[in-house]
């Protein structure tokens, strides 16, 4: 059976992750967490206060960074990996969060990210999830699919994930972050955040994650058996 590529886009904290990660699990394909490489990018030039307006400090830099997934047997997915190092959970802290989509807006830290991304995706059998995988990474991909949700439910999602890291953040914060993010990914001048239009929409605000996975399932099944 011939396999291909599952392009996933979607705003901050819409289950864009959430779906690729069972996607894939249910197609035995690999699954490529683009958000995960950014915020990798963003925590090195975090550790190693790169200053990112000076296009020399982030070219040495990206010299220094070496990005790789390894699969997690106990959680049952990818981690990141930064220089050999698992950041998994460091990348998912607000400090890169505030962060990451100001360093993705970088041509320099796009196109060096990019590249690795369409590496991976030669052999298809892959799904990918980001802001820009089907309309910039993977322009050709034979499922395009952009989730999205309501900002408060998002705002929800997020916020239950991060109080158990951080007790004394706010829903206010995290509002704030979400919006902060999707002006910028929205409005940046290198591949910014946008519907393909050939993508299938799918807005889980009211349903739930095996709902969500039973959709795109079908969506997935009925290209995969007509090729």
């Amino acid at each position: 059976m011939k396999k291909i590529i599952i392009a996933i886009d979607g705003f901050s904290s819409c289950g864009k992750s959430t779906l690729a990660k069972q996607l894939g699990a249910k197609l035995n394909y690999i699954f490529v967490d683009s958000g995960a490489m950014y915020r990798a990018i963003a925590l090195y030039f975090l550790q190693n206060n790169i200053d990112i307006n000076k296009d020399i400090q982030v070219t040495e830099a990206l010299k220094n960074i070496q990005l790789s997934f390894a699969f997690n047997n106990e959680k049952g997915s990818s981690d990141m990996f930064l220089n050999n190092i698992n950041v998994e959970e460091q990348i998912r802290e607000m400090a890169v969060s505030n962060n990451v989509s100001k360093v993705s807006t970088l041509k320099l830290v796009r196109d060096f990210a990019v590249a690795q991304q369409q590496q991976m995706g030669i052999a298809k059998g892959i799904v990918m999830d980001g802001r820009d995988v089907g309309t910039v990474v993977f322009p050709t991909a034979e499922l395009k699919i952009f989730v999205t949700a309501s900002i408060d439910v998002r705002v929800e999602r997020r916020y239950k994930e991060l109080i158990e890291k951080n007790s004394n953040i706010s829903k206010e914060e995290v509002k704030n972050n979400l919006q902060e993010r999707d002006y910028i990914d929205s409005t940046r001048a290198i591949g910014p955040l946008k519907q393909a239009e050939d993508a299938k929409v799918l807005d889980n605000s009211h349903i739930s994650r095996e709902e969500q996975l039973a959709i795109a399932l079908q969506w997935a099944n009925a290209i995969i058996h007509s090729i």
